[in-house]
């Protein structure tokens, strides 16, 4: 097994590390001031089945990270489906703003949060916490309503790359 105990390494080494986990591959959407914001990640967990909560940590470079912090009351993790990579592409790429939203079959909420209507599963939250650490924030969210396809075939990433797992 390689070990790297220098600092200077460590950051690169936890990012080796990382790549071990097989993540869904998700995409966190709000609304704020009038504008549809969409972020890919695989930072997101659950907390809690009582009260039902999912946290995502968000790198305070993005820009979803200012309308989640600065008073969006509502976020969506839509959970991709293995036919989906073009939508996360898209939405953990170079393109900024409304072209996000081109791809995909995207709905809102009565508040006017967007959401994929063929995600593979959706979650509804409300901002309850947050926390900043590091270069991230951690938003935690108590889960409002959930959303599911009753196949089960997510997008996943792992080792830096995307893959899938079809259940049997």
């Amino acid at each position: 097994m390689t070990q790297i105990a220098l600092a200077e390494d460590l950051s690169q080494s936890m990012r080796n590390a990382l790549r071990r986990f097989a993540r869904s591959v998700t995409v966190i959407t709000c609304r704020h001031g009038g504008q549809r914001y969409a972020m890919a990640a695989t930072a997101v967990s659950e907390v809690s089945l009582d009260p039902p909560s999912m946290l995502v940590c968000i790198n305070q470079s993005a820009s979803i990270y200012a309308p989640l912090s600065s008073g969006a009351s509502e976020f969506c993790i839509n959970i991709l489906q293995s036919s989906q990579e073009n939508i996360s592409l898209l939405c953990g790429g170079s393109i900024k703003g409304e072209a996000r939203f081109e791809t995909g079959q995207w709905l809102e909420t009565d508040s006017g949060v967007p959401y994929l209507r063929d995600a593979q599963a959706t979650l509804f939250c409300h901002m309850d916490q947050s926390l900043r650490y590091g270069t991230h924030m951690i938003f935690i969210g108590r889960v409002t309503r959930a959303l599911f396809d009753a196949a089960v075939d997510p997008l996943i990433y792992v080792a830096g790359k995307y893959s899938r797992i079809q259940s049997a």
